[in-house]
């Protein structure tokens, strides 16, 4: 059987062993467990307890123990855009728990007592996932921000249809050649002729 290429394997691990990582978890064995296998695998690691309002600045992923005490804790930085993924790490399995995984957007999760077996696994999971999520995020907003381009363009040949008697094409085509000439985008054009419309309230 034909082996798979290993090439990305490398750099992965370069990628995991230069992360700053961030552990919401009490200072007890599991604490110490996590902490030590962290930075064996090489990670730079901040352990906070409690959970608090803001993460250090460059947090790459964060181990967060879904306890009582994180249970009940608002986290605003879990909202914020460019939030880093988080690794739960779980001592129980019930419909609470389950949920508060869920509500997380975890991809998997390290069951306590924390072991060495595993760890590297969740993390390089994690990680691939978040990066496809991303991925996928900055696509769907590229999309987005073309289809409002083009209402836009759509709304500003419809006033120009409207206002000058042109056919659609001619439209365009005016919208066109004013961007050409003034060096702007179409969109720019199209933009300042609605404002315009509103402002002025053309008919």
């Amino acid at each position: 059987m034909k082996q798979r290429s290993s090439s990305r394997t490398p750099q992965a691990l370069r990628d995991i062993r230069s992360m700053n990582v961030v552990a919401i978890h009490p200072q007890d064995q599991d604490g110490d467990e996590l902490l030590a296998q962290l930075r064996r695998i090489g990670c730079k690691v901040q352990m906070v307890w409690p959970a608090q309002d803001s993460l250090p600045e460059a947090t790459d992923i964060v181990f967060l123990a879904v306890r009582p005490e994180t249970l009940c804790t608002t986290l605003p930085w879990l909202d914020a855009r460019g939030a880093p993924p988080v690794i739960p790490v779980v001592a129980y399995e019930n419909p609470i728990i389950i949920e508060a995984v869920m509500q997380l957007g975890a991809y998997c999760v390290v069951p306590s007592p924390v072991r060495s077996f595993g760890l590297l696994t969740a993390i390089a999971v994690t990680l691939n996932q978040h990066r496809n999520r991303q991925t996928m995020e900055r696509y769907v907003r590229r999309v987005e921000e073309k289809l409002a381009e083009q209402r836009q363009i759509q709304r500003a040949k419809t006033i120009l249809m409207e206002t000058r008697s042109l056919s659609e094409r001619d439209a365009y085509e005016l919208l066109r050649s004013q961007a050409m000439t003034k060096r702007e985008p179409i969109e720019s054009i199209a933009d300042a002729i609605i404002k315009a419309h509103e402002v002025l309230g053309f008919r």
